[in-house]
């Protein structure tokens, strides 16, 4: 190996161990090795999460473990600056939860000056709610706009497939033939017969008469989003309030948004006029009643076979499970078209009831971990009346042994 590489792969070590482990690796090496400035800086800004602290400073305090008796961590906003300019922003995420979690940073949160240098992500949006409760008056407004901006990118991300799947199911043809007063088409209908107008008469002899397809004029299908707010549930939630959202911006759908733990708390209104107050609607942690919430949601149910339940939860019921198990059963019977997403997020596979989840799925309501990514394809087959359990295992074979 060249000398340059040596020195890299020391300085990876050097960083992993801390300080107290630099004086081995150099006798390990033969050659005596030091940080450059900048990786000095990252070392330090590693020091004050990752080394072992006795308690009683903020922001960090006498290193005692891995790197051993060195100086405190820096203060929050330099360290905040510093975390993110020398690192990847996959990393910058996790150094972050790992400041909340490990030294109980929570004043991150707190301050609305060091919550304006905090990279946005989902799993931040996710700390915030359910401490929402303990954000002083002065940080909301910049909590608010942190959120703001992950539910925003988060809707770029899915917003035009979901929508593209929407209208190929259910705009196939532009106009249908299908005689309807409310639903004719005027303007084209008179453009289109103009040259049958009889000027003796002064009226206008259509030909044809064209209309409208119900699904560009009305709420054709019934969308309902029923989501478990438990706190393991949290990037699930997020994801889940960005699609009913993108849903409810559809005039195509009449969308329900319920949310719940052991009470459940219709958020159709909030979601309709901003998912970012939707979410701050939603209280995470607390039990489980899925049993309460489905039959809370049975009464949006007017024309089964035009609606849509999505369930996400990771069915740790703690309501009535017998009573749940027959309430999906006759959702699928009377015609509804369900599923159950166990996790709606980028993450592996959650932990979940396993025997509720193959239950659901042998009544006909499929049970899996579903990315963001593959729910329009999902949507777009329910709306078309595919059998979900077969798509769905085609889909999560795609992705990965999820389904279950």
């Amino acid at each position: 190996m060249s000398a340059n590489v040596d020195k890299e792969l020391w300085a990876r070590w050097r960083l992993v161990l801390g300080k107290d482990a630099e004086e081995q690796l150099n006798q390990q090496g033969g050659a005596a090795f030091g940080l450059t400035p900048e990786e000095a800086i990252m070392d330090e800004a590693l020091a004050a999460i990752y080394d072992k602290t006795t308690e009683g400073t903020e922001g960090g305090s006498t290193r005692s473990g891995r790197g051993g008796n060195g100086p405190s961590a820096p203060r929050l906003a330099k360290w905040l600056g510093d975390v993110r300019s020398l690192f990847p922003e996959e990393i910058v995420s996790i150094i972050q939860a790992d400041a909340m979690e490990r030294k109980g940073w929570k004043q991150l949160l707190f301050e609305p000056e060091l919550l304006a240098s905090v990279k946005p992500d989902i799993g931040l949006v996710g700390t915030l709610l359910s401490l929402k409760g303990q954000i002083p008056e002065k940080t909301k407004d910049t909590a608010r706009q942190l959120v703001q901006a992950v539910v925003e990118e988060l809707q770029k991300r899915l917003e035009q497939e979901l929508r593209r799947a929407v209208t190929g199911a259910l705009n196939r043809r532009r106009h249908s033939p299908l005689p309807s007063l409310t639903g004719i088409d005027w303007g084209r209908t008179i453009r289109r017969n103009l040259q049958n107008y009889d000027a003796s008469r002064q009226q206008l002899i259509p030909e044809r008469i064209y209309y409208y397809d119900r699904a560009r004029r009305s709420r054709e299908w019934t969308v309902i989003v029923d989501i478990d707010q438990s706190g393991s549930m949290a990037d699930s939630v997020i994801w889940a309030s960005v699609v009913a959202a993108i849903f409810a911006s559809m005039p195509a759908l009449d969308t329900r948004v319920v949310a719940f733990d052991t009470q459940v708390v219709d958020l159709t209104e909030q979601c309709a006029n901003d998912p970012v107050d939707m979410l701050f609607g939603i209280q995470l942690g607390g039990g489980t009643d899925i049993n309460k919430s489905v039959q809370y949601c049975e009464q949006f149910i007017t024309e089964p076979k035009k609606t849509l339940f999505i369930l996400i939860s990771d069915l740790m019921e703690g309501g009535n499970q017998g009573r749940l198990i027959r309430r999906m059963r006759e959702l699928r019977e009377a015609g509804v078209q369900t599923m159950c997403l166990l996790a709606l997020s980028d993450q592996g596979q959650p932990y979940y009831d396993e025997r509720l989840a193959r239950q659901f799925a042998r009544d006909g309501t499929p049970s899996f971990a579903c990315t963001p990514d593959l729910l329009p394809a999902l949507v777009e087959g329910a709306l078309k009346g595919d059998d979900l359990v077969a798509l769905s295992a085609k889909l999560t074979q795609s992705q990965g042994p999820q389904k279950r």
